[in-house]
This record gives C-alpha cells, structure tokens and sequence, in this order.
C-alpha cells in the first residue's frame, strides 16, 4: 500500500447497493471510506422489515436469472449457496378475469385478444430482443413503437392500461427504450418452454446488504446509518468533505448515490447553477408499497398486473407465491405497489388511510378475502422511486463525473439503457468504486 493510499479518504452518500459496491471495492484497495446513510439502516429499497422474526424487503424484490452482476458478487463475496432459483407464475386482471400468462399457451388462451393478435403477443419478445442497437428508439415514445410491433388491439387491450397505471399522466411521454429493455430482460429470464425463473438471495437482500457491510468494515472502512448528508463543502471548485449533524467529514473525494435533486440540494449554493439545473431535469415518481400478512393467499400468481383502472395499485405481487411461507413466519406476504406523483392523494395518506382506501378494493379483486385474513400491515413510502424515462432520456443523463473536482454522482437515473434495480446497482457501484481506487492510486486525485 502506497503513501497516497493511506492517506485518502472517500465518503460515499448512500447506502443501497451503488454505494455499498462501490464502498466495497474502494476498502478493498486499502483506501479508506467511509459511507454515510440517513437511514437506521443500510440496503436503500431493499431495507427489511420483520415478520415473525424473519427480515423481508419493504419493497418487493428479485433478480432475474440473467442479472449477471448481483449474481457474481455473492459468487465473489463466497455466498452462493444463498442464491435460489424459483419458477413463478405472472397473470393479469382485467375484465373482472384472471389469465395467467406465464407461458406462451397461456398466452394463446388469452381471451380479450383476437388469435391473430395473441399470436402478435406471443411474438413481442422474441421481435423486441431481435433489437441489437436500441437507440434509434430514443427517438420514439412506447406508445409508437408498441403500435407498429404488435397492433392497435394488443397495444389498447395489453400494455395501454399497464403503463398508465406505472406512470399515470406521463404515460404517452415514456420512451420506447425504457418498454424494449423491460422486454429484453423479462424475456432472458424465460426457458425455451417460456417459463420463467426468477432469483432470490436466501434470508432477503438486506442480508446482503449487511454482508457487504461487514466486508467493508472488516478492510477498515466506515458505515454510519442514522447520519444524512447535509451539504458537500466545496472550496475553489474541489469537493472537501461532507457536513453531517454530527460535523464535517474530510474527502479527498466524495461519491453521491442519492437521486439527483437531492444531490442538487447538497450542492445548493455551493456548485455551478448551471449544472444543478442539469441534475434537476429528470423527474421522478414516487412509491407506495402496502405489504400485508395474511391468513390465507390470494390466488397462485406470484405478479399479477391489474389492467383495471379503478384499482388503486399497478400491481398484487404475492411473495409467497415465490417464496415459501415457512420464511415469512408462515404467513402469505402480499405487496400492493402504485407508483404516483408526490402530490397524489394516496400518497399523503397515514398508514391505517391507506390500509383502509385498499380494503374494498381487494375485496372487489378477490372475493373470499376478509379482513379477518389480516394478521398486520405495512406501509412504505419512498419519495424517488422510479426515473421517468421520456424520449431522448439519454440527453438528461448526467456524467458520472461532475465539474466539482473530486465529485462523483453514481444514482439509478443514470442506469441506462436498462431500468433501475439491484443487479444494475451493483454493476454501477463497482465500476465507479474500482474507478475512483484507480484514480487515487495513480495520483489523479
């Protein structure tokens, strides 16, 4: 270990994945970070909860079983037998009917859709992974490209509902880009029968998080939950730390994992307005999940699409359709996900508002339910959880190195062409923490 090397110092802000990653590899070459975390926890949307004295995810995750990068990082970290691989059945509600699409029989069964256009359905895939170079779609909305792939029918019936139900008013603005990925991805995870298997990190993945924790602390580097990032100090354009309520950490150079208007925030006064104006064009949507412990499951689906427009949530994802109940303290874990604008009624409701809004409503989906089922309930909340994705979205991207020397922005708007999620999180972490160790040991910072 070079002087250079001892003397470093790196703050990372954030602690989901990005800034675990990227925390991990930089302790990894003997430098020193440390990673500061607003929340008591770290794992960012992957942060626990307990039922029964098992963690589970606030919001629902999985990986696809071609999310290469999360997958070797547990081979890398000696955890592979902690990967499970599951089939799970999809569907959709619609049409006061439930039809399972999880294999392309099921899709021929598909009865709000003429045959010719199941046949068009069944196709999408395999016509969206033909896409070898997918910006050219920069330049169109998903409405436009899905019309020319699959027809007016499949379009209006299918996927019409589905985005305005994720992205509400912004519907008709998504990019094509954003829907072929999505495509591509889902797709992958699909055998030659077109079943799909997803992948679980045993014991949640905020177990991985604390994994990647430890590691981090054990080569000498620094965790600190329960302490926000209140502002970078910046003298003579060079970042110099990060003030905290608790005071100021010295950096060498800092890496911000937050989303970009809260990066915005902390540089505020401090940085170029020119290039705080740039973090805040991409907007974003915010999250609410209601995850409910239940007596009895709802139906055998693991991710149920609700192409019904007075449903309040895009989607029934029922976790113990995935996982067994045996890890869930035998209860059936079912989240209820609606991505909205922070202005939305729903989400300025209080916890026992929201429970009590969703009541009637899965009443309404699923009969037999009663509230008797329900043991608890869980209400979260996330202010950025989803980038808007319009077209030309690559133009809005900020770089990962700032005009602030010393300064670097690692955040899941910037995770492009793909969407946000863990395994892309992990790929960005690593690629900027191996980054940034480089640079400190050849003396460029």
């Amino acid at each position: 270990m070079n002087d250079s090397q001892h003397r470093s110092h790196v703050v990372v802000i954030g602690a989901g994945f990005t800034g675990l990653t990227a925390a991990y590899e930089i302790s990894r070459q003997g430098i020193g970070v440390t990673v500061v975390e607003k929340d008591d926890a770290v794992g960012g949307l992957a942060k626990s909860f307990s039922i029964e004295g098992q963690q589970l995810e606030r919001f629902y995750h999985h990986w696809f079983n071609n999310d290469e990068y999360a997958i070797q990082l547990i081979k890398d970290l000696g955890l592979d037998s902690n990967i499970e691989y599951n089939s799970t059945r999809t569907g959709i509600y619609m049409d006061n009917e439930f039809f399972k699409l999880s294999t392309p029989f099921d899709v021929l069964r598909f009865k709000p859709l003429s045959l010719v256009n199941r046949f068009r359905l069944g196709l999408l895939v395999l016509r969206a992974r033909r896409v070898k170079d997918w910006r050219p779609l920069e330049s169109m909305t998903a409405k436009q490209w899905l019309l020319k792939l699959c027809g007016s029918e499949v379009y209006h019936v299918v996927w019409e509902p589905l985005l305005r139900g994720k992205f509400g008013l912004f519907a008709s603005e998504i990019s094509a880009v954003w829907f072929w990925n999505k495509l591509v991805l889902r797709g992958g995870s699909r055998n030659k029968m077109g079943k799909e298997t997803l992948v679980y990190y045993r014991g949640s993945f905020a177990t991985l998080a604390d994994r990647l924790t430890e590691e981090i602390e054990s080569a000498g580097g620094c965790v600190r939950t329960d302490t926000p990032a209140e502002r970078l100090i910046i003298q003579d354009g060079r970042v110099k730390g990060v003030q905290t309520p608790d005071g100021t950490i010295d950096a060498q150079a800092v890496i911000a994992t937050p989303a970009l208007p809260i990066i915005a925030d902390l540089i505020d006064g401090n940085g170029p307005s020119g290039y705080i104006d740039e973090l805040r064009k991409i907007e974003y949507l915010a999250n609410v999940c209601l995850v409910l412990e239940l007596r009895h499951n709802l139906s055998d689906i693991y991710w149920l699409n609700v192409n019904d427009p007075e449903f309040p949530f895009i989607g029934v994802i029922e976790h113990t359709n995935f996982q067994p109940t045996a890890t869930c303290g035998d209860r059936h874990v079912i989240y209820l996900s609606q991505y909205l604008p922070v202005t939305a009624e729903l989400y300025g409701m209080n916890n026992e508002q929201v429970f009590e809004f969703a009541v009637s409503h899965i009443k309404r989906l699923f009969p037999k339910f009663e509230r008797s089922w329900v043991y608890r309930y869980h209400v979260w909340k996330t202010r950025y959880a989803q980038p808007i994705v319009v077209r030309h979205y690559g133009s809005l991207i900020p770089s990962s190195e700032s005009p602030i020397k010393g300064l670097y922005i690692a955040t899941m708007a910037q995770i492009y062409p793909e969407d946000r999620g863990t395994n892309y999180a992990v790929r960005q972490g690593r690629n900027i923490g191996e980054m940034m160790a480089t640079k400190i040991i050849n003396g460029e910072l």
